[in-house]
């Protein structure tokens, strides 16, 4: 698990607003805090933490696009400010990582109460090797990258259809 964590650079959370709807945020500071706990900073989330002062449930989404594999963590949040043990170590790393002057308000820690696996279809049908899925995914981003249309796609001619 602290793998995928640690290559996901990009994790969603979902909390409940105020009037019942979802709300879902991009975090890119996740990080496995200890065997119990993910953190992330409040960098710029003012609706997630104010949902999470009202409602502390959270749920977070961690994918490894390439291994096709990540994880849902449930469980309840809690909030940590500069000079806590969990703000230091989270801020150490986002200054190494960005520079200073990053902002920082305070982090997210997030008691897990359950794990689910979240598995590509090659996992479940018993046809993957790890490491083989993650190579091929790999290089089909390093490919396709260089060729997604930008703007949308030209129209079709009354030939085409």
């Amino acid at each position: 698990m602290r793998n995928v964590v640690a290559r996901a650079w990009l994790a969603f959370a979902a909390t409940v607003c105020e009037d019942g709807s979802p709300n879902l945020s991009p975090k890119g500071s996740l990080r496995v805090y200890d065997d119990e706990h993910l953190v992330f900073m409040d960098i710029g989330s003012p609706t997630t933490v104010a949902n999470l002062r009202r409602d502390p449930r959270i749920e977070i989404n961690v994918l490894d696009v390439f291994s096709r594999r990540g994880y849902r963590f449930k469980g309840e949040a809690s909030f940590a400010g500069p000079g806590s043990p969990e703000y230091d170590w989270l801020n150490a790393w986002l200054l190494d990582l960005n520079g200073p002057g990053y902002p920082a308000n305070e982090v997210v820690l997030v008691k897990v109460d359950r794990v689910r696996p979240v598995l590509s279809p090659a996992y479940t049908s018993g046809n993957a090797e790890q490491s083989a899925l993650t190579a091929g995914w790999e290089e089909r981003y390093r490919t396709t990258l260089a060729e997604v249309p930008l703007g949308p796609p030209p129209a079709a001619k009354a030939t085409d259809r």
